[in-house]
């Protein structure tokens, strides 16, 4: 089973990257939030050049906030840096979207996104709509050295509902899921299979790869330790965030909210009716998201809300949960080190020396 660590984008997120190669991970995704982190391919481009065997992907690239014949160029550029080692990671938006108040793209926005820049790192000529109208591009002088389209660029499309896992059997993709526990991993991952088999391909062709955060606890120690709010909290809140982006401005909220935390997220929603500015919630409710735990927000972060949403436990619980999903077919765990905590890496790389 291959192991992962996912980055709240920075500038120097290299650094990071380098350990992790160092410690064996097989890859390092780079969140793509423009409002909330750093640039990530101007971050991966450091990373390509300060490592030489760790993958390098987008985790995930938001269709809507880059057009595709630029990703497409940043993609074959980096390749050039780290050639055979890039990976297209790609989904409808979440966080990049609910930062600006945006709910998730259509799925068919997506699928030509992903034909768009797909095609034009195979060096084929590719009609597209620009400006409203259709034009052919490609990449005009690929030989000449400055990019690469002759290595392969690995496709992964992050997709949770029957449709998009469907998009993601048509492509023949890898898939990533971001879910909260074993038990969402594992029913999200049976009905990709299913999707998988309905397109008519091999059942070991298909590539998981499970999303989570998380903390690695002592014995003895609370799920809701400094330690643990730090690392584990940012991911709990993401349900506050989801439960208030839906009672404020309509938009969706896939995750259902369990009854041990349900007076914990309205407590958080009530709060969230006084953000301003009224006419953008959504300013102050993503501020911070999958990064730190707001002041406004830690009540309402409890330990029983990061047990719900959160790979926290010992080393032997977690352990156990990793061998649930590998057994289920994942074939990476990937865990998101929060910043100012990248030294939980140390005990995400004793996980995962337990199953080298």
């Amino acid at each position: 089973m291959d192991f992962g660590i996912a980055l709240a984008t920075s500038s120097d997120s290299y650094k990071v990257v380098e350990h992790a190669e160092a410690l064996g991970f097989s890859h390092a995704w780079f969140y793509d939030t423009q409002m909330l982190s750093a640039d990530c391919f101007v971050a991966m481009g450091a990373a390509a050049v300060k490592t030489s065997r760790i993958r390098l992907g987008t985790g995930v690239l938001i269709p809507s906030n880059r057009i595709a014949a630029v990703s497409a160029n940043a993609f074959a550029s980096l390749n050039q840096l780290a050639p055979g080692r890039i990976d297209f990671g790609v989904g409808t938006g979440f966080t990049g979207r609910r930062a600006m108040g945006l709910g998730a793209l259509k799925l068919a926005e997506m699928e030509e996104y992903i034909r768009v820049v797909m095609g034009m790192l195979a060096n084929e000529t590719i009609e597209t709509d620009i400006d409203g109208k259709p034009r052919k591009i490609r990449f005009l002088n690929p030989e000449a050295g400055l990019i690469n389209t002759t290595d392969p660029v690995g496709l992964h499309i992050s997709a949770y509902g029957p449709r998009g896992r469907a998009l993601t059997a048509k492509l023949g993709a890898d898939w990533i899921l971001f879910f909260n526990d074993v038990a969402d991993g594992i029913k999200g991952l049976e009905g990709m299979k299913q999707s998988w088999a309905e397109a008519g391909r091999a059942a070991g062709d298909l590539h998981a790869t499970a999303f989570v955060l998380g903390c690695v606890l002592a014995e003895g120690e609370a799920a809701d330790s400094p330690r643990a709010m730090a690392q584990a909290g940012p991911r709990a809140a993401v349900l506050l965030h989801r439960c208030a982006d839906e009672a404020l401005a309509g938009l969706p909220n896939s995750s259902p909210v369990p009854d041990s935390v349900a007076e914990a997220v309205a407590g958080y929603v009530e709060l969230a009716r006084g953000f301003e500015p009224k006419d953008a919630p959504w300013l102050e409710n993503h501020r911070g998201h999958l990064m730190f735990v707001k002041d406004i927000e830690r009540p309402f972060v409890t330990p029983e809300l990061i047990r719900q949403t959160t790979f926290t436990g010992t080393e032997d619980d977690i352990k156990g949960r990793v061998e649930a999903l590998r057994d289920a077919g994942y074939r990476q765990f990937t865990v998101q080190l929060i910043p100012g905590s990248e030294d939980a890496i140390e005990d995400w790389a004793r996980i995962k020396r337990a199953f080298d």
